[in-house]
């Protein structure tokens, strides 16, 4: 093998080029690709004994620095996040534009849409318009998008 041949497997890990608290759990991160997000973290620290100092002092939990690599967020006393669980927890919210977007792409009637979402045609047509789309309808919405671009 060359010395400077790179094998290359999967995307690439995702990287934090800054990050600040926001209100509760949540942070406002930037990634180096320049897409902004405000994610929250309450999962993540609700899973895991490692985390009982952030979910007990706000003043400790906003110490938040992002490690020099960019893989992760830290916080005295050695608690790390990483970045690609980070990623992971990212908003699980969906606004009304994006839902016509995601039924258009998918191709979805109201009646399409609400039997694959398991919800009345009446609330897929409210979500169409302006009412808030809640984080399960919002989640499965995302999956439904990532299933169709995978195979489509």
């Amino acid at each position: 093998m060359v010395e400077d041949e790179f094998i290359g497997v999967g995307a690439p890990l995702p990287r934090i080029a800054s990050a600040r608290p926001g209100s509760g759990r949540r942070v406002h991160v930037l990634w180096r690709g320049g897409t902004e997000e405000l994610i929250d973290l309450t999962p993540a620290m609700a899973s895991h004994r490692h985390f009982i100092p952030l979910r007990e002092d706000d003043a400790l939990f906003q110490q938040l620095a992002v490690s020099e690599l960019g893989d992760a967020l830290e916080w005295p006393g050695g608690i790390e996040l990483s970045a690609v669980w980070i990623e992971e927890l990212a908003p699980a919210s969906l606004d009304n534009a994006e839902f016509r977007q995601a039924m258009d792409e998918l191709q979805f009637s109201l009646d399409g849409m609400a039997a694959r979402l398991g919800v009345a045609r009446r609330l897929v047509a409210d979500y169409r318009k302006n009412k808030p789309i809640p984080p399960a309808i919002a989640l499965a919405t995302r999956y439904l998008m990532e299933r169709h671009r995978r195979t489509g």
